[in-house]
């Protein structure tokens, strides 16, 4: 064998032996030792902060989720409602409608959602906010803005035989604030609330 053939089996030799040890690096100890770090540290964020209720999961508090009427589309009134989600709330085809501010698509669905928002609640469109007609960037939101949570007190506490003080209360008791006090805006995890809402007694 010539030198040039030893050089070149040389090199060879050392490129697949780095890329063995960088695959084992990388792709077997690091991801244990972060799971392992993950699941000692905040095992709740590493489980996907599972949400249990009665003994089962209920869900993520990270990932909205429909509360629709069993076996249909359509949205159930003894719940609170999340924002609109174009692909359903699945977790596999995330992300936004893509669509403009002035996308003629948009507008037109923006002012029938409203007025189907509206007539849901029993609340005037002009009290409807802008989260109950708009989906987020993700599809996958789980929270709604306290102002949204509001104009649905009077329609869940009248389909749950509930005082409306009572739900106002839950609703202000599940309002989070804004991040260091200063970031994003204020808000209420829907499957928080409504597992919450489940546990009042009705009059």
């Amino acid at each position: 064998m010539n030198t040039s053939a030893r050089t070149t089996a040389r090199l060879l030799f050392s490129a697949l032996r780095a890329l063995l040890v960088l695959s084992v690096v990388t792709g077997v100890v690091y991801p244990l030792a972060v799971t392992g770090i993950a699941q000692a540290a905040f095992p709740d964020q590493a489980n996907g902060s599972q949400v249990e209720y009665e003994g089962r999961e209920a869900g993520s508090k990270l990932i909205g989720q429909t509360w629709n009427l069993k076996g249909t589309d359509k949205p159930d009134p003894r719940w609170f409602q999340p924002r609109p989600s174009h692909s359903a709330y699945d977790p596999l085809t995330t992300g936004s409608s893509q669509l403009g501010a002035s996308d003629a698509t948009l507008v037109k669905s923006v002012r029938e959602t409203r007025k189907q928002v509206a007539a849901f609640n029993d609340v005037p469109p002009s009290a409807v906010p802008k989260d109950a007609v708009t989906g987020s960037a993700s599809a996958l939101d789980p929270h709604i803005s306290p102002a949204y949570a509001e104009i649905q007190v009077g329609r869940v506490a009248k389909e749950n035989g509930l005082a409306q003080a009572q739900v106002e209360n839950l609703v202000n008791a599940h309002t989070e604030g804004r991040d260091l006090g200063f970031l994003g805006n204020e808000r209420v995890n829907v499957l928080e609330l409504n597992l919450a809402l489940s546990r009042l007694p009705a009059n």
